[in-house]
This record gives C-alpha cells, sequence and structure tokens, in this order.
C-alpha cells in the first residue's frame, strides 16, 4: 500500500495502520502460534471427516468411524433395560395388593415409579404430590376411587372422565343451578359447610339437610361420607378439591365440576404404570 512505510528505529515495515501517530509493524507471526494454528486446522478437518459434522436435510454427515450419541444413549438403555429384565418380570407378573411383601421388587418399582411421576403426573398433582385446586392430593388418605394399589393402578391405566378409554372412571354430578331455587341452594351450602365445621346457620342447614336427602344423598350417601365407587367425595373430612368455603361451595353446587385424567395406560407401558402406582400408595395415603 502507499502509505507503508519502512520504521527507522527497527527497519521493519509498517502495515500503514496509525493510531494517534503510533504506527503498526508489519512484524510475521510467531512460528509456534503459526504451527498451531496449522497442527488446529488439521485437527477439525479430520474430525469433521471422522465424527458427524455438516448438517443436512434430515441429519447429519455421519463421519467415517461411524460414531453417534443417539446410538450410545441405545446401547446404554439397552444394557439398562436387559440387567432390570428379572426385576420387570417380576413387576408384570406380581399381585399388585400384595407388592409391598417382596422387598426388593417394592424398591424397584418405587424408584422407577418415582422417576415416571415427576416426569409425567408432576405437572398436576406437584412435584411433592400435595396437589393444587382441582388436582387431588396424593399425600392423605382420602381417595375418591379407592386408594388400595390395585384402585390407583385402575384410575393411572384408565384416567377419569376421558374420552380415550372405554374403562375410564366415570361419574357427573348434575348442576343444580338448572334445578334448585337460589335459596335451596345457599341452604344446601350451609348443611355441607355443617358436616364438617362449626360456623354455620344451623336453622338453614336443617333445611339444607333436606334438600341434600332429597337431591345428593343418592351419591354421597345418606351420611355424606361418599361412595369410591362412583367417585362421589366425602363431605364430612373437611378435605375439598375445589375449596370447601361458601363461595367455592355455591359454584360447585350450581354449575358442578367435571375433572379430566387422561388414560396413561395408553401412554406408558404396564411395568411403568404399575411402577408409579406402587410409588403413589408408598407417599403416605394409599390404603
Amino acid at each position: 500500500m502507499a502509505d507503508r512505510k519502512v520504521d527507522k528505529e527497527t527497519g521493519v515495515e509498517t502495515t500503514g495502520h496509525s493510531w494517534d501517530g503510533i504506527e503498526e509493524l508489519n512484524n510475521p507471526l510467531p512460528r509456534w502460534w503459526l504451527w498451531c494454528l496449522y497442527l488446529t486446522m488439521i485437527w477439525g478437518l479430520g474430525y469433521v471427516i471422522a465424527y458427524p459434522a455438516w448438517p443436512m436435510v434430515s441429519g447429519a454427515t455421519e463421519g467415517v468411524l461411524g460414531w453417534s450419541t443417539r446410538a450410545n444413549v441405545a446401547r446404554d438403555i439397552e444394557e439398562h433395560e436387559a440387567k432390570n429384565a428379572p426385576l420387570v418380570t417380576a413387576l408384570l407378573g406380581a399381585e399388585m395388593d400384595t407388592l409391598t411383601d417382596d422387598a426388593d421388587l417394592n424398591r424397584y418399582a418405587v424408584a422407577r415409579g418415582g422417576a415416571v411421576f415427576r416426569a409425567q403426573c408432576s405437572q398436576c398433582h406437584g412435584s411433592g404430590a400435595a396437589g393444587a385446586k382441582g388436582y387431588p392430593n396424593l399425600l392423605d388418605n382420602d381417595w375418591l376411587w379407592g386408594g388400595e394399589m390395585a384402585q390407583i393402578a385402575h384410575t393411572i391405566r384408565h384416567g377419569i372422565r376421558n374420552d380415550t378409554d372405554d374403562d375410564a372412571r366415570y361419574s357427573e354430578m348434575p348442576a343444580f343451578g338448572d334445578i334448585l331455587e337460589q335459596e335451596e341452594i345457599a341452604a344446601t351450602v350451609e348443611y355441607v359447610i355443617s358436616l364438617s365445621s362449626p360456623d354455620h346457620d344451623a336453622a338453614l342447614a336443617t333445611t339444607g339437610s333436606e334438600l341434600f336427602a332429597d337431591n345428593c344423598s343418592s351419591c354421597h350417601g345418606e351420611a355424606a361420607m361418599g361412595d369410591k365407587d362412583i367417585g362421589a367425595p366425602n363431605l364430612t373430612d373437611a378435605i375439598w378439591l375445589y375449596g370447601g368455603d361458601r363461595e367455592t361451595l355455591t359454584y360447585t353446587i350450581v354449575n358442578a365440576r367435571f375433572g379430566v385424567m387422561p388414560a396413561w395406560g395408553q401412554r406408558l407401558s404396564e411395568e411403568d404404570v404399575r411402577a408409579v402406582s406402587a410409588y403413589v400408595h408408598g407417599l403416605g395415603g394409599g390404603e
């Protein structure tokens, strides 16, 4: 370039770049640095030839070594499944209600079920299985459809009120807003509150008890203790799925509830269904 010149003190040609009067010398790169660069380029070229590297439309170049992280993972999974095969076979053949009799098998089932629960169930029931509004707490002993191991497995396998499994647990509460008058609903709410709380209007609850007997006892029972065969909740224990205050109970009676649970038997293997049943049963609330 025209503006290049030789530095008088060093005798080295400049690059033509100048900052505040300071000119850059055009010194050659150190040989060791150049050799590192060349070796890096050679290494990189060899790597893209030997290993998967260049992205294509539906994958990547495979490389002459045929190395694959997917294949490694698949191999590890196969090895893991082979080691656990005897336990899986035992789990599939075990009676669910006697699973806890085999300590080693139950330990394996609970560990496997815990992993399944965290991946598939915690989004609704919570990471600690304590549930949320509309999603049952799995830690207590209050079960809509029964908390024995086999009952839990059936619920997980077929789900609740879904339209994909003919064996899904199914029940439906009427929307009493179309059946009862507003005053009658208020009286029924007061009676339901009286079943588990002293904070209620006794006179209104007395009226509500008659309405309850005529309209609700066929599902919840004369003593309002529920019916697990049809998923009718116990109304006497102050454990509420949606809430037990007057406003929430009024909404429930007027509009009804219709919670849906997927049929996990269509998504999980049978051994995973059994394992997560064992895990849920072992959380502390299983019957």
